[in-house]
């Protein structure tokens, strides 16, 4: 008899139920993601007039929910999915609506503003995990590769259409209006996944929301792969956080641009990753996801070292165009190797925690960008480029090529006897 070969083309997994309003949500939401994490830094480099502020409320609109992540992954796990990643959407629509009428006010206080962004981040781990746990539930295994390609697109796309449009909000509307307008978005994607289905899966649980938070920490840290992802993705992340702070600070000051020229860097950044994204896509990623992550983490700290002294806008073009491209193929590798060697019954919890892990580098490089660029621009892009090599050397040692004796199996059986689940 002939092999029958799976149907694994984009059009299959478009057919699959629900899942086309379930990236129609999520794209919405995260053009406005895409467009706070730029209108943030500009509304407070523009208003505040200070680099440090910038690192520091992008640190808090980020670090308190990734400390968050094991209890909402414990939520995720025990009540679905769906209403859950709408509630964040919901939160982030009123904190960014209150910053908005509070600055028009001229009543938003410095620490003020840090205060609204970290409260909003706690729930970010519920749409940012939920949405990556439920692919696996709700896309058949071999269209995991497309929809892992669907969901770095989405991401690249975003970061095409959002930045850009962020830039020129700030602009023309000044930074409180244009936060209110983007929570207005957060709004309308929450709209659009109202009665998405959740589909339940076994959870490994203890009926206690704590002990499941913890159980799923044990989990992702003695999963050996999402150990080492954890450690090489967040100190990749390091360089991340140093590009949302420098890049502004090079434009509006080094080459007197303007908050548009900002938006259009990120934009350029997106295309190139799309790109990168749809071509791998196409790829069987089985065997090969170490090589597609540390491949492009050499390639981004080379990207980096083009905003050294003296960088026009060319070469920020560029940098940023190689790193977008490079992007493509760490994603999908990630992606889908985290979800091969994650057990189901473990995946809200162990996808909430692993992505915070991961990361958590971000937060931590742009608060530390801010200090470092506050005294010299390209001490931190140094710090940048040295954060992707490093990357690069622990992903090699740290992430297993292959799970030895019997692959994924043998470490949801291993975690689980150990967690006497």
């Amino acid at each position: 008899m002939a092999e029958i070969v799976p149907d694994r083309s984009y059009r299959a997994l478009l057919r699959v139920p629900s899942i086309a309003r379930v990236l129609l949500g999520m794209q919405i939401a995260r053009i406005a993601t895409a467009m706070v994490s730029v209108a943030l830094v500009l509304f407070t480099l523009t208003t505040y007039r200070s680099p440090e502020l910038a690192g520091l409320v992008t640190f808090a609109s980020i670090f308190p929910g990734l400390l968050a992540s094991p209890i909402a992954g414990a939520l995720l796990d025990r009540y679905g999915r769906t209403w859950l990643v709408m509630l964040d959407y919901l939160v982030a629509f009123a904190s960014l609506a209150l910053i908005g009428i509070l600055s028009q006010a001229g009543m938003l206080t410095a620490w003020l503003l840090v205060a609204i962004a970290a409260v909003s981040s706690l729930t970010g781990p519920l749409s940012n995990a939920g949405l990556r746990s439920l692919f696996p539930v709700m896309v058949p295994r071999p269209l995991w590769e497309r929809a892992n390609a669907v969901d770095s697109t989405g991401w690249v796309a975003a970061s095409i259409v959002g930045p850009p449009l962020a830039g020129v909000l700030v602009q023309i509307w000044g930074g409180p209006a244009a936060l209110l307008a983007i929570g207005c978005v957060y709004a309308v994607a929450a709209v659009v996944l109202i009665r998405i289905p959740s589909p339940r899966t076994p959870t490994a649980s203890t009926g206690r929301l704590l002990l499941d938070a913890w159980q799923g920490l044990v989990y992702t840290w003695r999963n050996r792969t999402l150990r080492g992802l954890a450690i090489s993705i967040s100190t990749l992340n390091l360089s991340g956080g140093v590009v949302a702070i420098v890049v502004p600070i090079l434009i509006l000051g080094r080459l007197h641009g303007n908050e548009a020229t900002v938006g259009l860097m990120y934009a350029i950044s997106g295309l190139f990753g799309m790109v990168a994204a749809i071509s791998f896509g196409r790829t069987n990623t089985r065997g090969r996801e170490r090589a597609m992550l540390v491949l492009p983490m050499i390639g981004t700290a080379g990207a980096f070292a083009l905003l050294l002294p003296a960088a026009g806008l060319l070469l920020v073009a560029a940098s940023m165009a190689i790193s977008g491209f490079l992007n493509g193929p760490m994603d999908i590798a990630m992606f889908t190797l985290r979800q091969r060697r994650t057990d189901p019954a473990w995946m809200g919890r162990a996808f909430a925690v692993s992505m915070s892990f991961n990361f958590i580098g971000y937060p931590i490089g742009s608060a530390l960008t801010g200090w470092l660029a506050s005294a010299s621009v390209d001490a931190a892009i140094l710090f940048g480029i040295g954060a992707a090599l490093a990357a690069a050397i622990i992903t090699r040692f740290a992430v297993p090529r292959e799970e030895a004796g019997g692959g994924e199996l043998r470490v949801r059986a291993e975690t689980a006897a150990h967690l006497g689940v």
